[in-house]
Parts: C-alpha cells; structure tokens; sequence
C-alpha cells in the first residue's frame, strides 16, 4: 500500500501568507494531479496556539531568524503562522481536499515544535500517523509539500527511520531555504538516509519497478 503524505500546505505558507514560502502554489496542481495514483493520502496541518514558543513575538527583545533555547533546546524563531482557527491554518480553496481520509495536526504544544508529521522535535509525542498508516497497512510513503527542507525533510527521515519505504516528490514540494542552500542540503540529506528524491512524473516508472 501507497501513501501520499502531504504537508502544511495552508494560506499562511503562500502568497499573502504570514510565512511565505516561494512559489508555494505551484506545488498544488502537482499534488491534484497525483493524488489519484496512491491508495491512501493524507495531510497534517500546523496548528498553533497563538503563544506557540517558535514565535519571534511571544519573546522579548527577539526577532525573526534568531536561535532561542526553549526549555534547553535550540529553537528557530518565526513570524506567527497557522495559529488554529485561523484563515492562515487553513488549506487553500484550489487544493483538492476531497481525496484527504485524515489530517494530522503538529505544533499544538506551545513549548514545542513539530517540523515532523510524526512526532514533535523532541520526539515525546507522536500525531498518531504512524499508527493510522500502518493500519492501513502502507508499506511506501511519497512526502511532499511545504517547506522542503523543514517539515518534509523530517517527516521523510522519520519514516524512513520507522521503516517505510520512503520517496519525496521534489517538484510537488517547496521550501524556505531561509540560508543560502538549505533546500540543496536537504535534499542531500534526504538521499544520504536512503530516501529517494523522485520528480512527479517519474511515479509511473517508479511504481512499475523501472526506476
């Protein structure tokens, strides 16, 4: 069994969005496109309270881009995004949603963060996806959305380090790249864990063993 896994595409990550990624929407008519090919598909969502600790303003004397410690761990300050409820946790009106069977919400903890759609950065709390897709009985897992080299890097490393067979979809994700090469080094450390970087079009070969 297949599974699409895709990640925090919401307004707040797109064009007018609080954390814009770039060309964040050109990455949705590849995931509508796609979607039919996978037995199972499923998203998460960041869900923040409004006084999540990743966010710059919930702390003094602080800006965008510094490097806190929140509760003795490293923490990447951002702007406020996705907080729960809003317009900006939402997914975008052109994004087919229809197809989704569940939503995993991450970020609910406002002292940690969760870039992986599995467990939160300290691993002490799993979103319980792991669990659905295996009773599900999905074997492969294709990771796409936003952004490419936070939130899909580490949800593809968690599950490939979980035991699927694990695939990130490049053209149907986006990232940051908040420094200069993050998105290359991402993809590096993808493919270094054993992950394969595939391109959309490729599904076909890749599903018939030709790739």
């Amino acid at each position: 069994m297949r599974a699409l896994i895709i990640i925090d595409v919401q307004n707040d990550f797109l064009t007018d969005g609080l954390l814009v990624v770039p060309e964040g929407e050109q990455i949705i008519p590849v995931l509508n496109n796609i979607n039919h090919h996978f037995d199972v598909v499923v998203a998460t969502k960041d869900w923040h309270p409004a006084t999540h600790k990743s966010f710059a303003r919930n702390h003094e004397d602080r800006e965008v881009g510094e490097i806190v410690e929140v509760n003795e761990v490293p923490q990447i300050l951002w702007p406020p995004h996705c907080v729960k409820e809003s317009h900006g946790a939402e997914f975008p009106s052109d994004l087919n949603t229809e197809v989704i069977e569940k939503v995993f919400w991450k970020g609910t903890n406002e002292d940690i963060d969760d870039y992986s759609g599995f467990y939160d950065n300290e691993k002490l709390n799993d979103t319980g996806l792991h669990d659905f897709l295996q009773s599900k009985g999905v074997t492969e897992v294709y990771v796409a959305g936003i952004a490419l080299d936070f939130c899909v890097k580490f949800t593809a490393l968690d599950a490939k380090s979980l035991g699927y067979k694990t695939f990130m979809i490049e053209d149907a994700s986006r990232g940051i790249n908040y420094r200069p090469n993050d998105v290359q080094n991402a993809i590096t450390d993808m493919k270094v864990s054993g992950i394969r970087v595939i391109k959309s079009y490729e599904l076909e070969k890749v599903f018939s063993g030709d790739y």
